[in-house]
């Protein structure tokens, strides 16, 4: 039997590794390694990424759609999903309608392209994601201070000679909103060039083990230690006046004047980190040549997520590291044209109906998707469309969530497998294997700390008859406009729209030029490779047409540099990014300063008695997308209740013990692991499991089920301004289970 080998990004994390794929006749992935010749990952493997083929070849994977629980043909499955569909909308209306996007689709080519068509096509304002149950506070804050909530600075790594990092721990998730094949080779450089690695987080993690410096913090309070670093900027005169950013920032007087109540000292007592250390960060921090300050997914799941994200970038601003060589800095993504000015950020554009939760970014928090579905009255949702999520695990109170999702009149899932969530769909759509599917970071070459591009065609070809991801999630947006047909027919709309407005505008390398001449010029594989074609054609790196003969195309991408290209280091580019009204960063935002009034009164509270309850990330696990690999679930227990050993000993706690965790919402029981890493009155349980809930067809990992942590985090709590679900800090009691 043959071999042959094939090139992809791995789709499994925001890293961008470079895979090298064998395979064999068959078309069954037999090896998966490192790409050595990616200019980016330059060979990196996670044990993720290693287990690809394991994942391609998964048998519990649905390779036929499923209606009422049973494998049916495509045509039945779509047909049954406009019929259904139809049927809700003309009985409740189309906010009836409600859609749930998962994080898997962001790791994908036909996910950012088409999920947003399918919530466009059937006009509802219950829009919901994985977003509001991670990272949108990092949107709402880049959205205000920069005037577009998707231009995030990231931390120019492979520069920085001092690097401070909250709430991270990309040795086990492989970075976040920072995109950086070998995160730890990255940090190693940082240390080995004289540099400096500071962790603030409530654990001592991989990250934090490996840094020079690892500061614990009670969790919940980053706010408060980053308001402090302000303070000590300001009160000991440490601001930079860095040239490229003067009179390009407005609210520094209202930011002074925000921070004067926040002095170390007053903070030291609710954030566990001691003044004096506060003061010696923040000196550091500012003496540093080159710094920059990065905060992620423990910043933003807390009660202030949006402040914590917003100071993050203060401090950049205020040591003179935002859009420097070596600071906070903007990628620039190939796909995406510099000649688009959008509009300034908003918020509140609608409000949720029954907690009335205002709209952010386009969408709804899903803290509060189970109100929707349970609260009777006019406009209540009765038909979920989910594609690639589990909610069902992943949304606070979750178990609340599930029950609800039982009673929905029509549901329709996007999703390879039977889990959790899709057990309750009506009818499951099962997108192709990873191997049959093209790839394009649509989404996370935009926070890639290097300039850099890769398109992997798929390694194997689809069978006949069996429609693409890109085609299922077409076809879903064309049911849901009331116009079924040939999927190709949305593509062919948004190109020709796309063309006529490119022409049409003064900043466009294609202004002036006729439309359906330049249709003719795209690419001629899928209408989904032509739609990147044309993008990449219109990008900053682009051959606009032919108007720049060294240019970026599809063809050229993918002949001319199968293992990727990179496209340099980061470069200033504030000026390209800025879309504020005021044209300037907008470093106090009124609707942030008011939100300080919080901070203000909890300075004053005394620190609720009993335990906080953190999240826990691992390598060899994304969420719950990945507990069906057995290579990934080998071995101990991962999913553990680690706790300080003195807290141990004062609750009368050993390892191995079973503990009951309960909060307001729920009860839980995990196995007790003691551990110093975990800072007192800490607990910390991994999220992602719970795989123990029947009508799944996940036999790996049903029989590593694990315990639910969101059956213990509160649908309540949320940030205000984000509407983000609150998963660190959650308070809890703990007792020994006695049998």
């Amino acid at each position: 039997m043959g071999e042959r080998t094939a090139f992809r990004t791995c789709p499994l994390c925001e890293a961008l590794c470079g895979l090298e794929l064998t395979l064999d006749d068959a078309g069954t992935v037999t090896r998966v390694r490192g790409d050595r010749k990616d200019p980016f990952s330059q060979g990196f493997i996670c044990p993720k990424g290693a287990t690809l083929g394991s994942l391609d070849g998964d048998p519990d994977r649905l390779a036929e759609p499923l209606v009422g629980g049973a494998p049916a043909g495509w045509d039945e499955a779509f047909e049954t999903v406009r019929r259904e569909l139809a049927a809700v909308i003309a009985k409740h209306g189309r906010d009836s309608v409600a859609v749930y996007i998962g994080n898997p689709t962001a790791h994908s080519l036909a996910g950012p392209l088409y999920a947003g068509a399918i919530v466009k096509a059937i006009r509802t304002r219950n829009m919901f994601s994985a977003s509001t149950a991670d990272q949108m506070p990092k949107h709402v804050s880049c959205g205000h201070m920069f005037g577009d909530p998707l231009a995030i600075p990231v931390p120019d790594l492979d520069r920085t000679d001092h690097l401070l990092m909250l709430g991270a721990n990309p040795l086990e998730s492989n970075g976040s909103l920072c995109s950086a094949p070998d995160f730890p080779g990255r940090l190693k450089a940082i240390r080995a060039r004289g540099g400096k690695v500071v962790v603030v987080d409530p654990r001592r993690t991989r990250t934090a083990a490996l840094a020079d410096e690892h500061l614990f913090i009670r969790p919940g309070t980053d706010a408060f230690l980053l308001m402090a670093l302000v303070h000590t900027l300001f009160a000991e005169d440490l601001t930079a006046s860095a040239e490229h950013l003067a009179g390009r920032v407005n609210g520094l007087d209202e930011l002074r004047a925000l921070a004067v109540d926040f002095a170390p000292e007053r903070v030291a007592e609710i954030t566990g980190v001691p003044a004096a250390t506060i003061r010696r960060t923040a000196r550091e921090l500012a003496a540093a040549g080159r710094a920059a300050v990065y905060g992620r997914i423990g910043t933003c799941t807390q009660a202030y997520g949006t402040l914590n994200s917003w100071l993050v970038d203060v401090l950049n601003v205020l040591t003179g590291n935002l859009d420097r060589p070596g600071g906070a800095m903007f990628p620039r993504p190939a796909h995406a044209p510099v000649y688009r000015r959008k509009k300034p950020f908003t918020t509140g554009r609608w409000r949720s109906r029954v907690r009335g939760l205002p709209e952010v970014n386009g969408e709804l928090p899903v803290a509060t998707l189970v109100d929707e579905l349970e609260t009777p009255g006019e406009g209540q949702v009765k038909a979920l469309i989910t594609i690639g999520g589990n909610p069902a695990l992943s949304a606070p109170n979750s178990d609340r969530l599930d029950r609800a999702l039982a009673g929905l009149e029509f549901m329709v899932s996007v999703d390879p497998y039977l889990n959790e969530t899709t057990r309750h769909a009506h009818v499951v759509l099962p997108p192709p294997r990873p191997a049959q599917t093209p790839h394009y970071d649509l989404a996370l070459v935009g926070l890639a700390v290097r300039n850099y591009a890769r398109f992997s065609a798929p390694a194997v070809p689809l069978p006949d008859g069996r429609p693409s991801e890109a085609e299922i999630l077409a076809r879903l947006a064309m049911i849901a406009s009331g116009t079924d047909g040939d999927p190709a027919a949305l593509d062919e709309l948004i190109i020709n729209t796309t063309l006529t407005k490119a022409a049409a505008s003064a900043g466009s390398p294609v202004h002036g030029r006729d439309p359906e001449e330049l249709r003719k010029m795209l690419d001629s594989g899928t209408p989904t490779e032509q739609r990147l074609d044309m993008m990449l054609r219109l990008g900053p790196y682009g051959d606009g047409f032919g108007a720049e003969a060294s240019g970026l195309t599809l063809t050229r991408l993918r002949t001319e540099h199968p293992h990727g290209l990179d496209l340099g280091a980061l470069e200033p580019r504030l000026d390209e990014v800025l879309c504020t009204t005021s044209g300037r960063v907008e470093l106090c935002p009124s609707t942030f300063a008011a939100d300080v009034d919080r901070l203000h009164s909890a300075l004053n509270d005394p620190a609720p008695p009993g335990m906080l309850l953190i999240g826990r990330r691992h390598l060899r696990s994304n969420n719950s997308w990945l507990h069906n690999v057995p290579e990934l679930v080998r071995g101990s227990n991962t999913c553990t209740l680690q706790l300080n050993p003195a807290d141990a000993e004062r609750l009368g706690i050993s390892n191995g013990d079973s503990v009951r965790v309960t909060s307001r919402t729920g009860t839980v029981e995990a196995v007790a692991e003691p551990t110093d890493t975990v800072m007192p009155g800490v607990v910390s349980l991994p999220h992602g499991w719970g795989h123990d809930r029947p009508g799944t067809r996940t036999e790996v990992a049903h029989r590593h089920a694990g315990v639910n942590v969101n059956c213990v985090t509160d649908d309540q709590e949320i940030d205000p301004l984000s509407g983000n679900a609150v998963f660190n800090g959650v308070p809890v009691t703990l007792e020994p289970v006695t049998r």
